[in-house]
């Protein structure tokens, strides 16, 4: 039978399972149960005691000894869940009664005495429940238990691991003083604090969140999975979030797909893309993720080059471009917001033209025709690398962005400027009239 087997077997009788160990408590006594030796095989005796460790919490205290053998073994087990956090305990060793202090170690807990460099990874080492002492005794013997072979097959290693071993015992002596450490990621491991419940000042108990790693290590990998928060901003970089809509066309029911994606450089920007199955009709928009800037951006680049056409941009709903050659301006919320390539964006401009039926339909003059198409063609031609030009982005809430590809080194046709916004700037961008501190709370009306 397990020992969780024995607490429950225990419970069925309605009496208090974890007691307080105490020396003058004659009721509490440990279970009996009979199992297999691991030695010799034959049958042996396990007592099992249900206890509260004070200021702590219950604990299963195993036993186990043969008669036929006489081979013994004692370990612990936590009687409570993994805690939410992990625990590490680091203890100021001062003086010999600091080595009688108690000690619950689990299996996933690691040891460590700093000033030896000696380590006892996790689960080398059943739970026990034993003094700081014990310990030392513990790692000393099993050091000890290999030598006689070492002395007769590697007698250099075998000497090195004696002046080791005489560096534990001396611990023990506490000729001076020493830090021992245990760090437990289940959170279940403890050293006795004989002045509770005052401070102790030579103990430091430190909580920490479990990294996933530690996680994994004691089982808990999925279950951590499950509790992260859904809306937790990593999750929304994976996720594509949709909702329903109506087409702006033709006002069917459709759905518009959101997503959070991080650019280089930059910022988080949120990008929305909407599809109707019934008209067919396409459109995206860009929207930033962030507040509006302290300071506007003026974004001036040199086109020399085709490639330079495939370069990254973030156009934002409040900025307006320029392209001094053509004596083109584009006014801010012309387009909305777009995250495409400079060639992208440029075709949207050539697009916004061609589809205005003022200036190329039946209602145009021909005059204004020639002026238009002889623009289209200037255009088309940046757009093909033939005709170097000036592109120029001005964005009062600074959420504008053009790719630098040599990041993070300048870039010899980028120019970036930061400037202080005009109080007309602040008046379009609702700033003005915006108050983020100092309310007061208006009185109560008397009516």
């Amino acid at each position: 039978m397990s020992a969780l087997g024995a607490v429950e077997a225990a419970g069925a009788g309605g009496a208090a399972l974890f007691r307080p160990l105490s020396a003058e408590d004659g009721e509490q006594q440990p279970a009996e149960i009979e199992s297999l030796c691991m030695n010799c095989y034959r049958n042996g005796v396990t007592r099992l005691l249900l206890t509260r460790i004070p200021f702590f919490k219950e604990i299963i205290v195993s036993s186990f000894t043969c008669e036929s053998c006489s081979w013994s073994n004692t370990e612990i087990q936590s009687a409570g869940r993994i805690q939410e956090q992990g625990v590490r305990c680091a203890l100021a060793v001062a003086s010999r009664q600091d080595m009688d202090r108690e000690i619950v170690k689990t299996d996933c807990a690691t040891i460590r005495i700093p000033e030896l460099d000696f380590e006892i990874p996790a689960f080398s080492q059943k739970g026990v429940l034993t003094t700081i002492e014990g310990i030392i005794d513990r790692a000393v013997m099993g050091l000890e238990q290999d030598q006689p072979v070492r002395r007769a097959t590697d007698k250099e290693v075998a000497s090195k691991i004696d002046d080791f071993i005489s560096k534990l015992k001396q611990l023990k002596e506490v000729h001076s003083p020493f830090t021992f450490i245990i760090d437990d990621p289940s959170g279940n491991s403890f050293v006795e604090n004989p002045h509770a419940p005052q401070k102790d000042e030579a103990l430091v108990v430190t909580y920490y969140k479990r990294t996933p790693q530690q996680a994994a290590m004691l089982g808990l990998e999925e279950e951590e999975l499950d509790e992260k928060p859904a809306d937790s901003a990593e999750d929304l970089r994976n996720e594509v979030l949709q909702f329903n809509t109506n087409c702006p066309e033709c006002n069917a029911p459709a759905n518009t797909n959101m997503k959070l994606v991080q650019i280089p450089h930059f910022k988080e920007v949120i990008i929305m893309a909407t599809n109707c199955d019934s008209c067919g009709h396409r459109t995206n928009e860009v929207k930033s993720g962030g507040a509006i800037e302290p300071r506007g951006t003026r974004i001036t680049f040199r086109i020399t080059d085709p490639s330079d056409m495939t370069r990254d941009i973030l156009k934002s709903e409040t900025c307006s471009v320029e392209i001094p050659e053509l004596e083109f301006e584009l006014g801010m919320g012309a387009l909305g917001g777009k995250f495409t390539t400079l060639e992208g964006l440029l075709k949207d401009i050539k697009d916004l033209v061609e589809r205005n039926p003022f200036t190329l339909g039946d209602s145009s003059t021909p005059s204004k025709t020639e002026k238009l198409q002889e623009f289209i063609g200037r255009l088309q031609e940046i757009i093909e690398g033939k005709t170097k030009a000036v592109f120029v982005m001005d964005d009062p809430a600074g959420n504008s962005y053009l790719q630098n590809v040599y990041a993070p080194e300048e870039d010899p046709e980028l120019k970036v400027e930061h400037y202080e916004r005009t109080f007309e700037q602040n008046e379009d961008l609702g700033l003005n009239d915006m108050k983020t501190e100092g309310y007061e709370t208006a009185p109560a009306s008397g009516r």
